[in-house]
């Protein structure tokens, strides 16, 4: 659990946990850890701080041909399809594949199964978020990213990773998360993704509104212990965490904000 950030649950005894809601028709996921998934009131905090990077990518692709690459879910590749001229959502996995197909496919938005990097139709802008910690062949994933879009007029790269300063508990080198193969420090991401591009801008995702005021309450007054010893851990954070919006969430330039205390790293680049 990195700073400011709800407590995990993380019992290994808890029942098994999938989106609830679905429409008919719609094969409802499973929490697993290894995707971050819409209509699960405990993964909230997640998705939303996902779901904001989305929205602004999806103000800044009005008209593009968009690949969203290990678009997982398909929730993602849906927000990008509301500006973009048509967006094609990219995922291996065949349960995340069907699902995505069921419920968000229509014109300007379809789904392909595959790996990321045998995808080859060239686009404008590629979409490749919360991903790049998962593989061991980053540079030739970026490489592949930046083909894809060298024949576009208006190219564009976006992708995101966690920063693992605030991903990890304090004093450790990485998360606990089992599906990480590396994660980055900033500049560590910097110099990755410069080697592979001619511009590059990095945004920093930090807490804003009533996630900032949780995030002081825990480092000023401490939080964690107060609703521990009151036993106020399970009631409020079943209130708070499904009342998370992306209004919660800000994009920050590294030129106004020091990337170290964000959240996440978010590349924007061009050939």
């Amino acid at each position: 659990m990195g700073v400011g950030e709800p407590p995990e649950r993380t019992d290994p005894g808890a029942p098994r946990i999938f989106q609830s809601g679905q429409p008919d028709g719609v094969p409802p996921l499973e929490l697993t850890g290894e995707r971050t998934l819409p209509d699960v009131p405990e993964e909230n905090y997640w998705y939303r701080r996902h779901s904001i990077v989305y929205e602004w990518i999806g103000a800044r692709v009005g008209g593009l041909g968009v690949v969203d690459l290990a678009c997982g879910e398909g929730y993602g590749s849906a927000v990008l399809a509301r500006s973009a001229a048509d967006v094609v959502g990219v995922d291996a996995n065949p349960d995340a594949h069907a699902h995505a197909e069921a419920r968000y496919a229509r014109p300007g938005l379809s789904f392909e199964r595959t790996l990321i990097d045998s995808y080859e139709q060239p686009r404008d802008a590629v979409v490749f978020l919360q991903t790049i910690e998962h593989v061991t062949n980053p540079g030739e994933i970026l490489d592949h990213c930046r083909g894809l879009v060298e024949q576009s007029e208006n190219p564009a790269v976006y992708i995101s990773t966690p920063n693992v300063l605030t991903l990890a508990p304090e004093g450790a080198d990485r998360s606990g998360n089992p599906w990480h193969v590396h994660e980055y420090r900033p500049d560590e991401f910097r110099a990755l993704c410069a080697g592979h591009f001619g511009e590059l801008e990095i945004f920093g995702l930090h807490h804003a509104r009533a996630l900032r005021a949780h995030q002081i309450a825990i480092e000023r007054f401490g939080w964690d212990s107060i609703h521990q010893r009151l036993k106020l851990t399970k009631p409020f954070y079943d209130r708070f965490v499904p009342s998370i919006s992306e209004r919660d969430f800000a994009l920050v330039s590294e030129r106004e904000r020091s990337l170290d205390g964000a959240l996440d790293l978010l590349a924007v680049m061009r050939p």
